[in-house]
């Protein structure tokens, strides 16, 4: 199944090459891309645990799946003693005092950090733009955007700088730019995997997930990081998902797909034609394809960005120069913390904060922020009814192709709009892959809560399909 890490892990065991050597090339790559990709390089800690392994591999001893695989992380996880810095100004300085739950497993698996990987700010964004490190750069064309928020994550992925990265994905930030850059990226069911140690972006749909490319690497690394965790009570725990399981394609019988998203004005051509194409060979296959309906993308964009803009204004609440960030002192204590807010924050992660403040406010939350939690739960109560009919849904990724550097800046709107068709998954808490199939900008497959490992079945079944 093309695994980069079962490859890597023999050629580790029959001595091919030293993990020390593995990981000085792919470091060597990180420092010198023009990718904008890197916010710091790990070079101590990697080398350090490259060494451990090799001298397992010299002593005779047998080494676990993912051990001396080199990863990325994106820069919103805690890996205890180095800089996370969300690509903030605000905690450009800050060290994590802990690591984040999934980061330890891997770590504990024997897996090896190489680099916290540049971002949107707190993850706002969908173009890896608004960050102090400089615009994430496509990795098949430099002068497109790399897709947000974990658009390093991708881009290092798909330039082969690290095996797989873990992003984080709250209304399609793994998925987006894993479509960009021709890469898979899976948003699991929500708690499947542990947010602890995550920054909190908006806590009912953010999740962890792996970028890599192949699903039997996205397969390996989600029994890794999934599991039950006492620091986070929106966990549970879950069965391993077995390579046979999704070697085996059948039990797909259905396919659904929104034809709202197709039948739109806002779609690109090629876009429209390669997905249609996608199902006529789905169907030339004997499954049956089934159109659903669904809210319009704008209902959903809206739904999406008045509970996400109200979570972030919660949660980045805390950050005012006090116990973390870059403190700015003025003449009194109040203005200290609206200096320090005002002055370290990106002007995008400040109009969500504002327009989160607004939804809530007296005389507001009622009117949007509860009509926006009523439209979540007939978006939830919309998929239970098209799950009791289609096995999985089948969607473009994003509507149009990615945008020029800077366009997504100019328009705030249009780049909200861009997340159109990844967000409702997201209010669902639904697990959906992006594979590097079907349509310029990928295809994604998503299946009823819990049912990750269809999942990853299907996607196997369409990598020999379309």
């Amino acid at each position: 199944m093309n695994s980069q890490i079962h490859k890597i892990h023999q050629q580790l065991v029959d001595k091919a090459i030293t993990c020390t050597q593995l990981v000085q090339q792919k470091l060597e790559a990180l420092q010198q891309n023009t990718h904008n990709t890197v916010n710091a390089v790990l070079d101590k800690k990697a080398l350090d645990l490259a060494a451990k392994v090799d001298k397992k591999i010299a002593n005779g001893e047998t080494i676990g799946l993912l051990e001396g695989i080199p990863f990325g992380i994106k820069d919103v996880y805690m890996v205890q003693g180095t800089y996370t810095t969300a690509s903030s100004n605000l905690l450009k300085n800050y060290k994590s005092a802990y690591s984040a739950t999934a980061i330890q497993k891997l770590l504990d698996a024997g897996a090896i950090p190489l680099v916290k990987e540049n971002c949107d700010s707190f993850g706002h964004g969908s173009s890896s733009e608004n960050t102090i490190f400089g615009a994430v750069k496509n990795a098949i064309n430099p002068q497109l955007v790399g897709g947000g928020s974990s658009g390093g994550s991708a881009v290092n992925v798909a330039k082969d700088y690290t095996v797989f990265s873990i992003g984080g994905d709250t209304g399609g930030s793994i998925r987006q730019p894993a479509g960009y850059n021709n890469v898979y990226g899976l948003k699991p069911t929500y708690g499947r995997v542990s947010r602890y140690g995550l920054m909190a972006y908006a806590s009912s749909t953010d999740c962890v997930g792996p970028i890599a490319k192949s699903i039997e690497d996205v397969r390996i690394i989600l029994n890794v990081i999934s599991g039950k965790d006492v620091k986070d009570q929106t966990t549970y725990t879950s069965e391993e998902i077995l390579k046979e399981n999704i070697l085996n394609t059948e039990g797909v019988k259905t396919v659904g797909y929104f034809k709202n998203f197709i039948e739109n004005d806002a779609i690109d051509a090629q876009v429209k034609s390669d997905f249609l194409a996608s199902i006529d060979k789905i169907k030339a296959k004997g499954i049956a394809v089934k159109a659903l309906d669904f809210f319009e993308s704008n209902t959903l964009v809206s739904t999406y960005y008045t509970l996400a803009m109200a979570e972030t204004a919660s949660n980045l609440s805390r950050l005012d120069g006090t116990n973390y960030g870059n403190r700015i002192e003025a003449e009194n204590l109040k203005e200290t913390y609206a200096v320090t807010r005002s002055e370290n924050f990106s002007e995008e992660t400040k109009r969500r904060i504002v327009g989160g403040n607004q939804v809530l406010s007296q005389g507001f939350s009622d009117e949007i922020y509860l009509k926006g939690l009523n439209l979540r739960d007939q978006i939830i109560e919309n998929f239970e009814k098209d799950f009791n009919t289609v096995d999985v849904i089948l969607s473009p990724v994003t509507p149009s192709t990615p945008p020029k550097i800077g366009d997504s800046l100019k328009d705030p709107l249009a780049m909200y709009l861009s997340d159109a068709y990844t967000v409702g998954f997201s209010l669902a808490q639904l697990p959906t892959l992006t594979i590097p199939q079907g349509t310029p900008t990928g295809l994604q497959i998503t299946a009823a809560k819990n049912n990750d490992e269809l999942v990853l079945k299907f996607a196997n079944f369409l990598k020999y399909t379309i």
